[in-house]
């Protein structure tokens, strides 16, 4: 069995890797777009939305309910992504733990 200060160490030592990935995710861009990219969305790894963008075709004053539904489309598909990787970066420590 580990004693304690042994199990502190691994804890410390798995914190900066957390850390690290952390940051790393936060500073990857994802891009979500709608069907046949009419709107694409991009956000950084922290869910900052950074970029939305609309195709002229898509734009439509007479139609506004299709440009908000490709919006949310192209959102929750980058969010999607981003939770993705979160759990493949964060999920690896979770194995790791001395406790």
């Amino acid at each position: 069995m580990m004693n304690m200060q042994n199990m502190m160490r691994q804890a410390q030592k798995l914190q900066k890797q957390m850390e690290k990935s952390q940051a790393e995710l936060a500073a990857t861009d994802f891009m979500g777009a709608s069907a046949q990219y009419l709107v694409t969305a991009t956000f950084s790894g922290d869910k900052k939305l950074k970029n939305i963008e609309f195709k002229a075709e898509v734009v439509d004053a007479e139609d506004m309910e299709t440009l908000q539904e490709m919006t949310i489309q192209a959102i929750n598909d980058a969010l999607g992504q981003i939770d993705k990787a979160t759990e493949k970066s964060m999920g690896a420590f979770a194995g790791k733990l001395p406790f």
